[in-house]
């Protein structure tokens, strides 16, 4: 049986995670509005939503990850953008429909999650990505999250 080749991939994050926590927050919001909580509760409630998400936003968008790649052999080595090299385990893994979460674990970065959807990545790469990760699933090595 050949080995599976290897691959690589350019990665910046995706511009739908964004504006998807943005929508999620804005549905939060209009909840705590419309719910019984006093005025000031609301306030507060709205405020920490809204800190929550352009937290979460702000820290996906400065990913330090621009490349990744999974050799032949199974290890992981993420290009950052000060063009060094860092190399990474997978630590997990989920297929969404036509996405793919991963969390790599890098020593010298710690861990990182790539989010591969149809913004940011190219279809043949998630689909040879997809069929790769059935064959660890297979194996049981990494668990999914």
């Amino acid at each position: 049986m050949t080995s599976a080749p290897a691959i690589g991939f350019e990665y910046r994050p995706s511009r739908w995670l964004p504006r998807l926590l943005w929508v999620v927050a804005l549905l939060a919001v209009l909840a705590i509005a419309l719910s019984g909580l006093h005025a000031a509760l609301k306030a507060l409630l709205a405020v920490l939503v809204v800190a929550a998400v352009f937290r979460a936003v702000r820290r996906w968008s400065s990913s330090p990850v621009t490349a990744a790649g999974w050799s032949t052999e199974g290890g992981w080595s993420l290009r950052l953008a000060d063009h060094s090299d860092a190399p990474a385990s997978l630590a997990s893994f989920r297929v969404l429909g036509a996405c793919i979460l991963m969390r790599l674990r890098a020593p010298a970065l710690g861990e990182q999650v790539l989010l591969l959807a149809p913004d940011n990545s190219d279809t043949d790469i998630r689909r040879r990505l997809r069929m790769r990760l059935a064959t660890v699933q297979a194996g049981e090595a990494v668990p999914r999250i």
